[in-house]
């Protein structure tokens, strides 16, 4: 046999296209639903077979070996990552947390995006991914932003800015709410008593609790609330654009807006850039991430670490592959109000 075992793999080199599990059986001389079973670490394969067929599979670099590397060990030493957008700061900073626990670690790394948050079907690619992520191709998923609540796998799954506060998996999100008290107060205190708001994704548990900050806060200073003062946004700076123009374009327009976070607050830049509006001097403006961008547009915002949730989450993700229990399911990262020149105390009268 291995004289027929190394013909076979000379030829099949020689045909130069990517291996399948049939190449693998014929090369092995066995079926492939015997692959199959070794390669989903079935225990009906007579050992001697099992250790044959691993032979071939190495000698032909079947799958980059990552099947074979599953069979090795109950691990595969890889995560993966799934987030709805990878071009925007957001993203970028917290895959900046996540490479960092990468490094110090022995795992590597899988991406998959949809690309866009404004995509339909979010919910039913979420799964997807997950269940394809899942079924021996990772240890475990951290997935950003969410908007299922439950995934029917047994893969540990850990989520940064779920849809629900309390999801059926661990989870770690910036404390949302305070930190938008944190910013009305800080703009009710310069003085601004109509405050526009251009709120983020409705159905991820953080815009919700940012709008409740908005209009807690404003209760909170007998400041009645005007319903054309929220817009709703979906964190991206086009949409954010569109929302600012509708606030400026009221009969009363507001002093000050405040964004749902720092890629919209871009967006009203944008627009006030293109009204002829000086920030702050004809409005203020306030943004929630701290992002590198708001430092660069001297921005006030609310931080909320996105970094450091990133490499939380992965941390998070590697105790539950390893077994170990956590203290808690869900994390929170206290905000922190960031003040720079964006916003302007005005006169009442």
């Amino acid at each position: 046999m291995p004289n027929s075992l190394t013909f076979i793999i000379a030829a099949m080199q020689q045909r130069k296209h990517s291996v399948t599990i049939s190449d693998v059986a014929k090369a092995a001389g066995v079926s492939v639903s015997t692959v199959s079973r070794v390669l989903n670490g079935k225990d009906d394969v007579a050992k001697e077979t099992e250790l044959h067929i691993q032979e071939v599979i190495q000698k032909l670099e079947y799958t980059s070996s990552l099947a074979a590397r599953s069979m090795r060990s109950e691990k595969t030493n890889m995560i993966g990552l799934i987030m709805p957008d990878i071009a925007g700061a957001y993203a970028r900073e917290i895959m900046l947390g996540v490479n960092r626990a990468i490094a110090e670690s022995d795992h590597d790394l899988l991406l998959f995006t949809t690309g866009d948050v404004r995509k339909h079907e979010t919910a039913s690619r979420e799964q997807q991914y997950v269940s394809m992520l899942g079924n021996s191709i990772t240890d475990g998923v951290i997935i950003v932003a969410p908007v299922t609540e439950v995934f029917s796998v047994e893969t540990p799954i850990v989520s940064i800015d779920p849809v629900m506060g309390h999801p059926g998996y661990p989870a770690i999100h910036a404390t949302n709410y305070q930190g938008a008290l944190d910013a009305m107060n800080y703009l009710i205190g310069l003085g601004h008593r109509r405050i526009g708001f251009i709120a983020g994704r409705p159905e991820l548990e953080s815009a919700v609790r940012r709008l409740r900050g908005y209009q807690d806060a404003l209760k909170q200073a007998n400041i009645e609330l005007d319903e054309s003062l929220i817009v709703t946004g979906d964190f991206t700076t086009g949409t954010a654009e569109e929302c600012a123009r509708q606030l400026m374009d009221l009969q009363e327009p507001p002093t000050a807006i405040f964004a749902a976070n720092d890629q919209s607050a871009i967006g009203v830049y944008h627009a006030a850039l293109e009204r002829g509006l000086r920030i702050p001097e004809d409005m203020s403006l306030i943004g929630f991430d701290n992002l590198p961008e708001a430092a660069y547009l001297n921005l006030t915002t609310i931080d909320q670490f996105l970094s450091e949730m990133g490499y939380q989450a992965t941390k998070t993700l590697f105790q539950l592959i390893e077994g170990k229990p956590l203290e808690k399911q869900i994390q929170q990262m206290p905000t922190h109000l960031v003040v720079r020149n964006s916003c302007r105390e005005i006169k009442a009268g």
